[in-house]
């Protein structure tokens, strides 16, 4: 049997339509999830902000961080405005947290080049850092009612299924072919869009998961190509694996009079622009920074896992608190050296700067 071409899939998606959006709208309406406090907005903010922060996260996650940027951010003039630093003390525990540096610069790009506002179209809304096609469609299809699909992985498990495309999606052009026919199967009516995008991300979060879907249930269950072969978990098929590293760094924790040393990342990498203990690629390296009759009072800690989409990060902190003001002084020159944004933090004032996630825990547990 041959291998299925975009003509027979753009031929597939002409047939089960109208009645693949109608009935994805009908069910939204009914069945799908409504309770999430980015739904029935018509809001661009809050929108973009809930679609920065869902990808890669988990709803729950997500909830209670969408409510604290909306008590400090309350509008995309907010954000423009406010520190880096805060955006990013904030983000923390989110990872990924170039979208956080990428959110604030959005929020600037719409205040001062658009005059506040976002703009109306996909297309143009993927001028802004930090978003791409996918969530410039949800933008537009949510808020302007535009005629585009969004194309996440949720999406595209879902719509692989239904229209039985198993060609593989780490290939560009079988990619961009399932995108020519979601757009193929769009609602005629632009009205229809919010119900329809939803329904999407619904059916892919709730019934046509990646592991033991719910047919029985499913809205498509009698049109869907992935059921009618027997084998919907089969799709989607991405053959190519992401390639993961591993590296190993040493945590200096420093302690001093309930304060500890604290050093800005540059502007690129992992955590550009939080803040962190200083990072050593070796031990020796920060035993050479103490020198001998500091090292000798060193606490080792337990090593850590900070397990990264494409990075198993593995953390060797070791503590030294200074018991004098003399101890202090004779390292601060080395410290200036190794990181010239450094400086004494009161471990009482953590919650109000900018950590990764494990070094927050490391710090506050």
């Amino acid at each position: 049997m041959s291998a299925p071409t975009l003509a027979s899939l753009l031929r597939h998606a002409q047939q089960v339509t109208p009645v693949l959006p109608e009935r994805l709208v009908a069910w939204q309406r009914q069945e799908g999830r409504h309770h999430l406090p980015w739904q029935r907005v018509r809001d661009p903010y809050r929108v973009w902000l809930s679609e920065i922060m869902l990808q890669q996260t988990q709803v729950t996650t997500v909830l209670g961080y969408f409510d604290r940027f909306l008590q400090r951010f309350p509008d995309v003039q907010a954000l423009a405005a406010a520190p880096l630093d805060d955006v990013l003390t904030l983000w923390s525990g989110l990872g990924y947290y170039s979208r956080a540096r990428n959110l604030h610069r959005c929020a600037q790009d719409v205040v001062n080049l658009h005059g506040g506002q976002f703009p109306r179209s996909s297309e143009a809304l993927q001028t802004l850092p930090g978003i791409g096609p996918s969530t410039s469609a949800a933008i537009a299809a949510f808020c302007f009612d535009e005629r585009i699909s969004i194309m996440d992985g949720n999406v595209k498990r879902v719509l692989s299924r239904v229209l039985g495309w198993d060609q593989d999606l780490s290939v560009k052009a079988h990619e961009r072919a399932l995108w020519e026919a979601a757009q193929a199967v769009l609602p005629a009516r632009a009205g229809d869009m919010p119900s329809y995008t939803q329904g999407l991300m619904d059916l892919g979060a709730t019934l046509c998961t990646q592991r033991k879907p719910a047919c029985l249930t499913c809205p498509w269950s009698d049109i869907c190509q992935a059921r009618v072969k027997g084998d919907p978990e089969r799709y989607p098929v991405k053959t190519r694996k992401l390639k993961r590293s591993e590296r190993e760094s040493w945590l200096l924790w420093l302690q001093w009079q309930d304060q500890v040393w604290l050093q800005q990342m540059p502007d690129k990498g992992v955590w550009a622009g939080l803040w962190t203990l200083p990072l050593l690629d070796d031990e020796s390296a920060l035993l050479a920074l103490l020198g001998d009759k500091l090292s000798a009072s060193i606490e080792a800690q337990p090593r850590t896992k900070h397990v990264l989409t494409h990075l198993d990060w593995y953390l060797n902190p070791r503590r030294l608190v200074l018991d004098d003001a003399a101890s202090a002084q004779r390292l601060q020159p080395g410290l200036i050296e190794l990181a010239s944004s450094g400086r004494w933090v009161p471990v009482a004032d953590l919650a109000n700067w900018g950590l990764p996630a494990p070094l927050r825990r490391l710090l506050q547990g």
